[in-house]
């Protein structure tokens, strides 16, 4: 069958771009709820690994404290304080080291626990959302929220511990032990981070929309690009491929236009920290080197002033950079949780209707529906199919012949009156009740990649061997599946290359005969 109503409102690269510009929001409750819940199992070891940090950033800033008594005390040549400081500095850095391996193997782990996690939960929930969520939600954009989001929260999860606490504990740290080194050279450089924190909130507003536009594009990137590959047969057979070229090239233009944009604003921030974070080091050493003539304040102090000042800007481009991943990542996760959200509108009722002897009548009593709101398929019909009866039905494209078929097999539900099986209201049976007795036979015959007996058995995986050749005998496609290389066990490839459209046609039969349902609905081109 064929129903041209039955197809969801054109959509186009532009209405893609609105739905996911839509999606790149802040972080809301949804998002933060389920983020909550995939780093809930890790809560030890990811305060575990707070703890490696905090180690890593406390050695950190012994550092020039050590460097200072160096400077000061062991220029005299004194072994007894120049070696411990020495052995000190050491372990300090040792510590670092150590903190930073154990930080790395462990993190690693838990991230792609995450990782695996949440491509787990998203990967049930899209096979547990209905075909209504599934005709309004390309592939392009489900292998989005499948690929780069996903990637994008474990960086934020991973990236969130080490640059955020590490910068945190370092800026603080650093300023307080500059104010105990010597109050009057720390005034100095806190004289520069005004402009700091002026650049740093110009950055994180503009990245936060240039790099939610790069996001955007890049979706719409591979929506054209899964679009143009899972057509290339019609695009090739109308030679659309110049067609193709171009609206491709306009998405890849766009994404690379937001890139440029998006690293124009990189390229000012970062130059701007550093030449603060030097400007703090020149004033630093012109104040200390003013106070060193008096005798105010000694070489050591100064270069371990210096080492502060640096100490103290370092992060801060750290967490400019962080910045386009935390973008990246709250984007991504808010899609992700958008998907999470949805419910399926053709749900499992709460308690199912057992359905015992089903002979396979079929009624439609005073059903309309619509896929559109405002727009009705099928306005009040009433239908009566006994069981065991074949019916054909037979009407201009787009009377609703395969919206009648879809309701039949629950892919919608109806807005007004009934769709029932034996008596009983499709409603009131569960999901695993009426797979077994109703089956629509697409015309698209999808064979998965496996062997030929797979596919066949797909509808009844403990399906014996025999069963399964007995199935292809009865629909003729015994013959041709034993003279495959290896028979049953010949491998179909990516859905089903390997085999013609006729074969296909014949294997899906074969798996629809073995399921042996009690209502079978044949779409327009498999009923012939």
């Amino acid at each position: 069958m064929s129903d041209a109503q039955a197809a969801p409102s054109w959509r186009g690269v532009k209405q893609e771009a609105t739905d996911e510009a839509d999606a790149s929001v802040g972080l809301r409750g949804p998002s933060r709820a389920l983020l909550a819940e995939l780093i809930r199992p890790w809560r030890a070891w990811l305060l575990f690994l707070v703890g490696v940090v905090v180690v890593e950033a406390g050695a950190r800033l012994v550092v020039p404290v050590l460097v200072r008594r160096v400077l000061d005390d062991g220029l005299t040549g004194d072994a007894a304080v120049l070696v411990p400081s020495l052995a000190m500095m050491g372990v300090a850095i040792l510590v670092q080291i150590v903190a930073r391996v154990v930080f790395l193997r462990r993190s690693g782990r838990i991230g792609n626990a995450i990782l695996l996690d949440l491509r787990r939960r998203l990967f049930a929930k899209f096979q547990r959302l209905d075909i209504g969520f599934h005709d309004n939600y390309t592939s392009g954009r489900a292998i989005s929220r499948m690929t780069s989001d996903v990637e994008a929260v474990q960086e934020l999860v991973l990236q969130g511990i080490d640059v955020v606490i590490i910068a945190v504990l370092t800026i603080v740290g650093s300023s307080i032990i500059m104010l105990t080194l010597d109050w009057r050279l720390a005034l100095v450089a806190f004289l520069t981070y005004p402009l700091l924190f002026l650049v740093m909130r110009w950055f994180a507003r503009a990245s936060t929309r240039e790099f939610r536009a790069v996001r955007t594009r890049s979706a719409l990137v591979i929506v054209q690009f899964i679009e143009t590959m899972t057509g290339i047969k019609a695009v090739q057979a109308f030679r659309r491929e110049p067609r193709s070229a171009e609206i491709y090239e306009q998405v890849a233009l766009d994404y690379r236009d937001a890139n440029v944009r998006a690293m124009r604003v990189f390229a000012r921030a970062m130059p701007g920290i550093q030449f603060i974070g030097n400007l703090g080091i020149v004033l630093v050493v012109l104040a200390g080197g003013y106070l060193a003539i008096g005798g105010g304040v000694s070489i050591g102090t100064m270069a371990a002033f210096v080492l502060y000042v640096r100490m103290f800007f370092d992060p801060m481009q750290d967490l400019s950079q962080f910045i386009s991943t935390l973008q990246s990542a709250l984007t991504g996760l808010e899609k992700i949780s958008s998907v999470m959200a949805e419910e399926p509108s053709v749900d499992d009722p709460a308690s199912p209707t057992p359905l015992v002897n089903a002979p396979g009548r079929v009624e439609f009593d005073g059903v309309s529906f619509g896929y559109v709101e405002g727009r009705t398929v099928l306005p009040d019909l009433s239908l009566n199919i006994p069981a065991g009866q074949t019916v054909a039905l037979v009407g201009t494209t787009g009377a609703g012949k395969t919206t009648i078929a879809k309701l039949v097999a629950r892919f919608y539900d109806p807005q007004v009156g009934s769709v029932l099986l034996d008596g009983v209201d499709a409603r009131r049976l569960d999901d695993e009740t009426l797979r077994r007795h109703v089956t629509l036979l697409t015309q698209e015959n999808f064979i998965f990649g496996g062997s030929v007996a797979d596919n066949i058995r797909f509808g009844r995986p403990d399906a014996t061997r025999g069963e399964v050749e007995a199935a292809a005998a009865a629909v003729g496609a015994h013959g041709f599946i034993s003279a495959l290389p290896d028979g049953y066990d010949t491998d179909t490839g990516k859905r089903g290359s390997r085999l013609s459209a006729g074969q296909r046609q014949l294997i899906a039969f074969s798996r629809v005969l073995l399921a042996d349902p009690r209502v079978l609905i044949l779409d327009e081109a498999t009923s012939s």
